[in-house]
């Protein structure tokens, strides 16, 4: 059990880097932070059992900050509950970056009232100053999210927002269920190639 104040900054509960072969499992997480962040050099990551909030959620990331390089791969995430968190399940990379982010899974996955239940965010920001345009990025392919139910506490339940220049590839929803108590929730896909959709998936990319 990992617990700090929702409003405690920085505060990341697990943080996996330049790790491989780690197994993350019955662990109930509670920071204002991410509950798991996974960065650079990280390969062969398994998180099970996962209790999250409050907190950011679960996150890839963020990768390619400074222009950096950054290299993760072979993540899966079976099994999760978060609760009133800032986002669900996430990857999140910096224009200028470079490298990749591949053959990752989320899946089997409850959301309770959760901002942002599935994002992948390849224009993140995390400053005061806006960040200039670039026209490298860290490559996201060979992603799932897979049997993922719950509720949305923003009408935008799925974002996926890509670089333009180096489009997320092989990105798969695969029986997806979030409602919203108040608005209908919709999904934003920008520059996703080769987006497969399967089974029942609710809000469907257009």
């Amino acid at each position: 059990m990992v617990t700090a104040p929702g409003d405690s900054p920085n505060t990341d509960g697990i943080h996996v880097t330049n790790t491989q072969n780690i197994r993350i499992t019955s662990s109930t997480i509670g920071t204002g932070d991410d509950c798991i962040s996974i960065v650079s050099g990280s390969q062969n990551v398994q998180a099970q059992d996962i209790t999250c909030g409050p907190g950011h959620g679960i996150s890839i990331g963020s990768l390619g900050k400074g222009n950096s390089n950054a290299y993760v791969s072979e993540v899966t995430v079976d099994g999760a509950k978060l609760s009133e968190t800032a986002n669900g399940v996430r990857i999140k990379t910096w224009q200028g970056g470079s490298g990749y982010a591949s053959n990752i899974i989320f899946q089997n996955i409850d959301m309770v009232n959760v901002k942002n239940p599935i994002i992948i965010d390849q224009n993140y920001c995390d400053q005061d100053d806006p960040c200039k345009e670039q026209s490298s990025a860290v490559h996201i392919k060979n992603v799932v999210f897979k049997n993922i139910r719950g509720t949305s506490a923003s009408d935008e339940a799925v974002k996926l927002d890509c670089s333009k220049s180096y489009p997320c590839e092989a990105i798969v929803l695969e029986n997806i269920n979030l409602q919203s108590e108040e608005d209908e929730p919709k999904a934003l896909c920008n520059n996703v190639d080769d987006l497969a959709q399967r089974g029942s998936v609710f809000p469907r990319c257009p």
